[in-house]
């Protein structure tokens, strides 16, 4: 008699079949990279045509390139071409690359074209001995499989162990990436605080940083910027997101709802970069045709199409789908019997919606709001694009304002020496950024739990 139903026994076999090679694979796809360079620089450093002051980067680079066109050959053409040859030279490698359609530099150096060849040579090498240790290991585990499984092997436990096993990896995996990320974001901060004041960063007024030296670079105008333009898009975003939602889950018909409701799910869908050029090219100028010298109002308060209220406003649009799709979902999940209640107790729909429903759904709308404003927070294009890059304090929606990702994004582009502090503020910012957020979650977590134990 079977100890498990049958198909445990067959999840059992693809389970210990299936993780094993892809555990495998994973690690050979993850380590072998950095054991072939770490092969191709010792080749380097040991030749005697590389002088000591030569980028060896680049020449990795070159031959990396090489070892690219070899592999987008068919092997059996180039070993053919190889063998007729019976050295590597110039003529074989021309021949080659005009088999990959591409052009040969007879300039390149022998030795670069050796170690493109020998680079080649090896991860062909290694790719093959890789398959014939995995069909090996495969076989090995279906005889050990066919020795292990009897009729009262309890195949479902394993199974289900195995199963929790995985899922508490992918955990562990999630945990340990956010840990990751989160280290190396101390460990740059703090190289950043030994080259610059960190009273200056905290607490200064001014953001000029300057890779010639004599830097000042504050937190403080950036951070004004990133809540101005974000509260800004939520005043956009969450009445009309709400109320819309309110509309779709407790007046809207079925057929409409059945329209409305994904056209707003697939507006979330749209990439910022489209918001960001709508900021740029549409948007800013319309408000400047208004609000502009020579505008409908007479008024010269915006000179430049980028401003908060350019970038405020589309993000608001951008936040509109999330604060909607989400609170309806929300106000849906509200028990009908507290409507139900409400309305035997002689009240309207708009009563019950505003005394019943609206508070009993307020954690998750709360959530909505809290998920809208950490996307504000953390938006990068649509602030680059609309928002300026100037970094001042000011209360005028009509001026143009940066925030903390736009200067994440300015300062790690370009040829910048990342020992310089002008670099590595990059991540001393993106380590703030992250701090406000998890402070802001705590907040929202707080505010959730109160209030839900009201109703529960």
């Amino acid at each position: 008699k079977l100890n498990s139903r049958l198909h445990y026994y067959g999840l059992f076999a693809l389970l210990c079949t299936g993780l094993p090679v892809l555990i495998a694979y994973f690690f050979w796809w993850l380590l072998t990279p950095f054991y072939f360079e770490a092969s191709v620089v010792k080749f380097l450093i040991n030749s005697l045509e590389v002088s000591p002051d030569e980028n060896i980067s680049l020449l990795l680079g070159q031959v990396n390139t090489i070892r690219d066109t070899l592999l987008s050959v068919d092997y059996s053409n180039t070993t053919e071409l190889f063998n007729q040859s019976g050295t590597i030279d110039y003529e074989v490698m021309a021949a080659i690359y005009a088999l990959a359609n591409q052009p040969f530099d007879p300039e390149t150096r022998s030795f670069l074209i050796q170690a493109g060849y020998d680079l080649w040579i090896l991860e062909n090498k290694a790719n093959n001995t890789f398959r014939i240790a995995l069909f090996f290991m495969i076989l090995c585990i279906i005889l050990l499989y066919f020795f292990l499984v009897k009729p009262g092997f309890r195949a479902r436990y394993y199974v289900e162990n195995i199963v929790l096993g995985i899922l508490i990896a992918a955990a562990g995996i999630a945990i340990i990436t956010t840990v990751g990320i989160v280290i190396s974001m101390l460990f740059e901060t703090f190289r950043f605080f030994e080259l610059h004041e960190w009273k200056d960063f905290f607490f200064g007024y001014t953001w000029a940083p300057n890779f010639h030296g004599d830097s000042e670079m504050s937190i403080l105008p950036l951070l004004f910027g990133t809540f101005y333009i974000s509260i800004f898009a939520l005043f956009v975003a969450v009445p009309i997101g709400l109320f819309s939602a309110i509309y779709l889950a407790e007046y809207s018909s079925s057929y409409t709802r059945s329209i409305a409701k994904p056209m707003l799910e697939i507006l979330a869908g749209i990439p910022t970069i489209v918001y960001g050029l709508f900021a740029l090219i549409t948007f800013g100028p319309f408000l400047r045709e208004f609000f502009g010298d020579g505008g409908a109002f007479g008024v010269n308060w915006m000179s430049d199409a980028r401003s908060v209220a350019t970038a405020g406003t589309v993000m608001g649009m951008m936040l509109i789908p999330f604060v909607s799709s989400l609170s309806d979902d929300i106000i849906n999940a509200v028990p009908q019997s507290l409507r139900d209640g409400s309305y035997g107790l002689g009240a309207t729909q708009s009563e019950t919606i505003r005394l019943v429903v609206i508070p009993a759904a307020l954690p998750g709308i709360v959530g909505a709001i809290l998920l809208a404003a950490s996307r504000a927070i953390g938006e990068t294009m649509i602030v680059v694009l609309g928002a300026g890059a100037i970094a001042k304090f000011s209360g005028n929606p009509l001026e143009a304002m940066t925030t903390i990702t736009t200067r994440i994004v300015s300062q790690l582009t370009g040829d910048g020496d990342f020992n310089s502090p002008e670099t590595l503020v990059a991540f001393a910012l993106g380590l703030s950024l992250f701090l406000i957020t998890l402070v802001l979650n705590v907040i929202a977590l707080y505010v959730v739990r109160k209030y839900r134990e009201q109703y529960e």
